[in-house]
Formats: structure tokens, sequence, C-alpha cells
């Protein structure tokens, strides 16, 4: 049992995973703001041993190594990596700090934004149809850049709505292949289709001005990521043609001053942010408690 659980800021835990906080620590402090800075993030640590934060804290470094009895940090938010995680995980380990994340918590609500989005692009519910009549998703040829669990929920979706689907990621994955998905070369995969879909890791940049010039002119870009996916020069020349992009957040369009363009729709809300999502949430990140410390849930 840890002696001290602080959570530098909201951590989205529903009410009943809050109360269950207890059973893994002494004393357990929540805080209901965001730290401005790593002096703020090292008082509110103080002497604890274990830290949760959500992914709108950075806890790098500069905090850490004022808080020397910290040994268990929870990231309430996905990690795939420690290059794009919001913790200094490498510092942290070589403090023989344990840190974890969770996954997967988020997608569905993601699939059914961009269903959503697309079918009234098409559709023209509320604007002009895309291809100045009512089109189904029946036949659209659909790339999706990283067919990680996001970007696989997306492609199934789409490929039983009629879609045709082809991919990049890592390598070729024989399940996709089994699907009838195509596995494909950046540029290529940009060339044949109509819509992309960027399903990628925070700070993964695939589309430079190369890109945008083998994507071409009447397509339809979503971004479905926490971050750009793009360089922002060429991406806003791309914008300039016959073109649409789609984000949900600001963090993935790149920026406020991009709001306003009129080739882009941002809902400026995390679509994953759902009541399951929540649910989910919590069970992973209690689950991850659980396993740090040997203290079951039942």
């Amino acid at each position: 049992m840890f002696q001290k659980l602080v959570a530098i800021e909201p951590v989205s835990l529903i009410p009943s995973a809050e109360e269950k906080l207890h059973k893994f620590a002494k004393e357990v402090v929540l805080y209901n703001d965001i730290p401005k800075d790593d002096a703020e993030i090292a008082a509110r640590i103080g002497d604890a041993d274990a830290v949760l934060l959500s992914y709108t804290t950075q806890l790098r470094k500069g905090a850490l190594e004022r808080c020397e009895r910290v040994k268990y940090i929870g990231m309430c938010n996905s990690l795939y990596s420690p290059e794009s995680a919001n913790v200094d995980i490498c510092y942290a380990n070589s403090r023989g700090i344990t840190v974890t994340g969770i996954r997967d918590y988020g997608d569905e609500g993601v699939v059914e934004y961009v269903i959503s989005e697309l079918v009234r692009c098409l559709h023209g519910f509320d604007q002009e149809p895309w291809d100045g009549m009512a089109r189904e998703i029946t036949g659209l040829k659909v790339g999706i850049l990283g067919l990680g669990k996001s970007g696989g929920m997306i492609a199934d979706a789409l490929h039983f709505l009629g879609a045709e689907i082809s991919y990049l990621a890592r390598s070729e994955k024989e399940l996709a292949r089994q699907k009838g998905y195509r596995f494909l070369p950046l540029n290529d995969l940009l060339r044949e289709n109509e819509v992309v879909f960027c399903c990628l890791n925070r700070n993964t940049v695939l589309m430079q001005a190369p890109q945008f010039e083998a994507f071409g002119n009447k397509k339809i870009l979503f971004n479905t990521g926490l971050s750009p996916a793009w360089e922002e020069s060429p991406f806003l020349r791309w914008l300039e043609g016959d073109n649409l992009c789609f984000c949900d957040t600001v963090g993935a369009l790149g920026g406020p001053h991009l709001l306003d363009h009129p080739k882009v729709r941002c809902m400026q809300v995390s679509t994953g942010r759902t009541r399951q999502a929540f649910d989910r949430l919590s069970a992973k990140v209690l689950h991850n408690l659980s396993e740090f410390t040997g203290i079951s849930l039942d």
C-alpha cells in the first residue's frame, strides 16, 4: 500500500473509482485543476509515493527530481511509447519509478464521430453534398495511416459500410490482408484514395510537401490523433484546393489560428470522451494500481 497517492490534475475517474483509490493508499489527494509549472507540480506531489495524472500535464525531470519518494506514476491517458508520452519515462525509469498508462478506452466514440461527419459530408446534411449529389460510403476509396486499435476500428466500420480499404502501418498485417485491406506505401496510398484517416501517435508527422502533392485535389483528410500528422505550410497550401480537413480537437488541427479556415471542420471536443470511455478508463487505471501493489479490487 502507498503512503500517499496524489492526482496532480483532474484524471476523469468515475466517482466509484475515486473511492476505490483509498484501497491503495493511506492518504489520497485529488486536485481539480491543472498545475501551471514544474514548481507547482512538485509542490502538489510533495512527499507522495504514487502520482496520477492525465494528458494535460507534462511531468518532466524538472518536477520529478524534486520528489524523492515517488515510486509509481499512473498515467490516466494513453501510453503508446516513451517518446510520445507526457511523462519523462526514461528519467523515471532511471530512478526506479514505475510508469503505467492505458490504451483503447475512447476509440468507440472516435469511430462514431468519423462515420457521422463523413456521412454528413457525402450526403450533404446541413451542407452541400461533397460531390454535388448525395453519395453513400459504398465504393468509397479510403486510406488509413496507422492501423492500430483506433485505425483498425475505423477501417472495419467503413469496410462494413462498403468502403474499399488500404492502409499504411509499420508492417503488413495478416488479419488485414484476410479482410481484403491493401498494404500500400505512403504516397501510393495518398494518391489512390479519396478519403484518408490519420490515426497516428502523438507527434508523428508523415505528411509533408511531397505527400500533399501526391494526395492531390478533391480529397478529404481526417485526423483522429492528438497532434497534427502534417507540416503546417504544405497543409495550408493543400487546403487552398477543393479539399476538406476534419478534426475533433484543436490539438489535432494544430492550433486555434486554424479554426476559422473555410476548409476546416473542427468539433473542438475530444470525441472519445464519452460516459463509456470514462468507465473503461477508470477500470484500467484501477487495474494498473492493483497489478503494481498486489491489492485486489474484489
